[in-house]
């Protein structure tokens, strides 16, 4: 009986194990089978955030002025927020930009106050809204919302992924017509039909 245990055991510690180490990744089977974006290339994404987090966490200055929210997609990197001088702005992109992985940066920070709560809270529900209307999209063969990264600040939209040109086209019109949204910014990698899709 207690070899069986610890039979049983190993396998799930194993796993435990496995999670830790991809730093508690949400990359699994089924998020491969959807995103155009290889397991290697996930894997990536999550630890330029993770790393990006700890890095300028560790920066008093940073961590106690600035609001910041740091997005990789497909090694591109989104960063939005607020700092309240430019030289604390170009701080937080120049840590950034030591990060393994991180090809290109999209610096979406704002010279100006911290965002308040209610700010940070409708930026939350625009996401929220936005990500519903593009799940009920039905008239686009082979769309899948969750190919598209969401991402609002201060009611500015911010639109990430691997996509074909009409999926692009259709996501930018569907987040233009959410209310509350004042802007909408793509920053998506168009790829060729030619190109395989998954």
């Amino acid at each position: 009986m207690k070899n069986t245990l610890v039979f049983i055991l190993i396998p799930i510690m194993l796993s435990a194990c496995s999670a830790l180490m991809t730093g508690g990744a949400e990359v699994t089977g089924l998020s491969v089978l959807h995103d155009r974006r290889t397991s290697k290339a996930l894997l990536i994404d999550e630890r330029i955030e993770i790393n990006a987090g700890i890095e300028l966490n560790a920066h008093d200055d940073i961590r106690s002025k600035c609001h910041f929210n740091v997005t990789a997609y497909n090694g591109t990197v989104l960063v939005t927020g607020e700092a309240p001088t430019e030289k604390l702005r170009q701080k937080i992109i120049s840590i950034i930009q030591t990060i393994s992985g991180v090809k290109l940066i999209h610096n979406e920070i704002k010279v100006a106050p911290l965002s308040s709560f209610s700010t940070r809270a409708h930026d939350t529900l625009i996401t929220a809204k936005v990500k519903s209307s593009l799940s009920n999209v039905k008239n686009l063969p082979g769309f899948d919302a969750t190919r598209v990264k969401v991402i609002t600040e201060n009611g500015v939209v911010y639109l990430l992924g691997l996509v074909h040109k009409n999926e692009g086209l259709v996501a930018t019109e569907i987040a233009r017509r959410e209310t509350g949204v004042k802007q909408v910014v793509k920053i998506f990698e168009i790829i060729d039909y030619r190109q395989k899709q998954k």
